[in-house]
């Protein structure tokens, strides 16, 4: 439709939500679907948190709340940076969003102007390219393969680097591979930043708390490049908490005043009886975030080894988040009762339509001939996924 805005005509759905209704479309109609595309933790919201938003509503937290959130929230997240980041952020360098992904929006439309590159590590997530194009953007991708666990190197950095780059845009545990960055490799990134005193960093740590390899580590922490780091994350992951629609940015109090003013405008603050629900999440202790994921760890386990039986099928082992990425390309080209297998979007169909298990394109995160599953579900149903995978598979000729 021409009266449309080109903005919006530009812009692309998003291929994870698309496969996500496909697979309710078809379990709507009775069929057994195993659905491995979508990306949230398969546990309900721990009850204190429940508690916590049934006594907002018993006492009448049902006004406009602050735009940049409630300071009771801001202070609990203050502290879980202070005690699980041994980093400093006052509650004026804080903003409360409608989830991370408004976190992200607000920070890209606060520091991007018409034609500034912002460099993105390849695969990334789907709304990355999609938002720095709302933003007037142009996203550099740098590719990552699976030799290296999907991490980029310091190298490619710089090199991608023009007198137009504005942004990096890192996200460790990653979606959609799981891959972390160390400690050491977060310290080789902000030394070619260093040289480059123009270039901020968005890091999307949502996957924090969904970390295999042992303590979080996140590049604000490192004092040469801090100032310059916008930290984004929200409740969603850590606390099963998705549907609540709870994120939060970090970062200096310009960045968050000129967030806070954008916010203003859109959509005003986040929903008063979710913060108070998110205040009960993060001053609580962490046993029930452990044992989630402890239960992702097994999962991912199992997965790891129930997909390096597949012929064909190459992985890596994810670190993090609750994803694998396996490189499909060996079936490409193939074909299953005569229609041929061009792609990795024609793979996940195929896999939806004969297997009844439902993944996502790598090409939605800029690495085709892959494909991302989800392990956010049971033992037993990523059991019956992979069987039903390997089976259809070895039909194909």
């Amino acid at each position: 439709m021409e009266q449309l805005s080109a903005r919006i005509r530009r812009l692309s759905g998003s291929q994870t939500i698309a496969m996500n209704q496909k697979s309710r479309d078809l379990q709507e109609k009775g069929v057994d679907v195993i659905n491995l595309s979508v990306g949230e933790p398969d546990f309900p919201t721990p009850p204190h948190v429940k508690e916590a938003a049934k006594k907002a509503i018993d006492d009448n937290f049902s006004f406009y709340p602050p735009v940049a959130g409630f300071t009771d929230l801001k202070q609990a997240i203050s502290r879980k940076f202070a005690v699980e980041n041994n980093l400093e952020y006052s509650t004026d360098k804080i903003l409360v969003t409608n989830g991370a992904k408004h976190a992200l929006a607000n920070a890209l439309m606060c520091l991007v102007d018409e034609g500034d590159e912002v460099i993105i590590p390849a695969p990334y997530w789907v709304s990355y390219v999609e938002l720095v194009k709302l933003a007037g953007g142009a996203s550099v991708i740098i590719k990552s393969g699976i030799e290296d666990n999907f991490k980029i190197k310091p190298a490619q950095i710089e090199e991608a680097i023009t007198s137009r780059t504005k942004i990096l845009l890192l996200c460790s545990p990653n979606n959609p591979t799981g891959s972390v960055y160390t400690r050491g490799e977060l310290n080789e990134i902000s030394e070619i930043l260093t040289r480059y005193p123009n270039i901020f960093v968005i890091s999307d740590e949502i996957y924090e708390h969904i970390n295999f390899t042992g303590k979080h580590e996140s590049i604000a922490g490192i004092e040469e490049v801090h100032e310059r780091v916008v930290v984004v994350n929200g409740v969603s992951k850590a606390y099963a908490m998705t549907g609540w629609r709870i994120g939060y940015l970090a970062a200096s109090t310009e960045i968050v005043n000129a967030c806070t003013k954008l916010q203003g405008q859109f959509t005003s603050g986040a929903s008063t009886i979710a913060q108070k629900a998110a205040v009960a999440a993060l001053s609580g202790d962490n046993s029930y975030t452990y044992r989630m994921k402890e239960a992702f760890l097994r999962r991912r386990d199992l997965v790891y080894k129930l997909a390096k039986k597949i012929e064909g099928m190459k992985i890596s082992r994810p670190q993090g988040a609750f994803y694998l990425f396996p490189d499909i390309s060996a079936f490409l080209g193939l074909s299953f009762e005569g229609k041929k297998i061009n792609d990795d979007n024609d793979f996940c169909l195929l896999l939806l339509e004969n297997a009844h298990v439902a993944a996502v394109p790598g090409e939605a995160f800029g690495a085709p001939g892959f494909i991302r599953v989800s392990y956010a579900t049971s033992d037993t149903r990523l059991t019956e996924a992979f069987a039903r995978i390997e089976k259809l598979l070895k039909k194909l000729q």
